[in-house]
């Protein structure tokens, strides 16, 4: 008796359930590009600007320094961030901060002169390299310039990712302006 009350309800409870879902209504043919992402809703990404995406934050500095994070990790923090150097022979700095990443690869930051204000062609002024491993969250490129010493003007560093420098690599561009030294900035001649 057990056994056929448990059948019964067993089949009262497939019965209604295939009757639900003979009740559900049908929907109609949705064109695909409803699931899409609109193209009058997205923005195109801008390369003439500090890259996205893949970096959290990323600034120019007059330095770095690396302090011990909350996971025990070591982080490079920017020291004196500004768009404003003084000419001379000092290095400048792009710190930046990365979202999680699975790969390794390499940032690259190549600088020329500014082509709105430059004269000529667009030589390469400073560049660096850094091979960012698994772990690392955090970098920096230290720029110096090729002839020794920064002149005034404004500056342009692209910002490329991957492992190599090519068109697709490029993530963005920053900018920043080597003003005169003043009179307080150079050293005393000694006599």
């Amino acid at each position: 008796m057990r056994e056929f009350g448990a059948r019964a309800c067993l089949i009262v409870l497939l019965s209604a359930s295939s009757l639900e879902a003979e009740e559900l209504p049908l929907t109609r043919n949705v064109p695909i590009p409803d699931f899409q992402n609109r193209t009058e809703n997205a923005t195109p990404y801008n390369f003439d600007a500090p890259p996205e995406g893949m970096f959290r934050r990323i600034v120019l500095a007059e330095g770095f320094d690396e302090e011990l994070g909350f996971q025990r990790t070591h982080e490079i923090v920017p020291v004196a961030p500004t768009e404003q150097f003084t000419a001379g022979p000092k290095p400048i700095f792009i710190v930046f901060e990365l979202h999680q990443h699975y790969q390794s690869f390499q940032v690259f930051g190549r600088c020329y002169p500014d082509p709105d204000t430059a004269t000529g062609g667009l030589p390469v002024v400073a560049e660096d390299a850094m091979y960012i491993a698994l772990e690392d969250q955090t970098g920096y490129l230290k720029l110096l310039p090729t002839e020794g010493t920064w002149k005034p003007g404004r500056y342009k560093v692209e910002i490329h990712a991957g492992e190599q420098i090519n068109d697709m690599s490029l993530m963005g561009t920053m900018r920043f302006t080597i003003t005169a030294a003043s009179e307080f900035d150079v050293p005393a001649k000694s006599q």
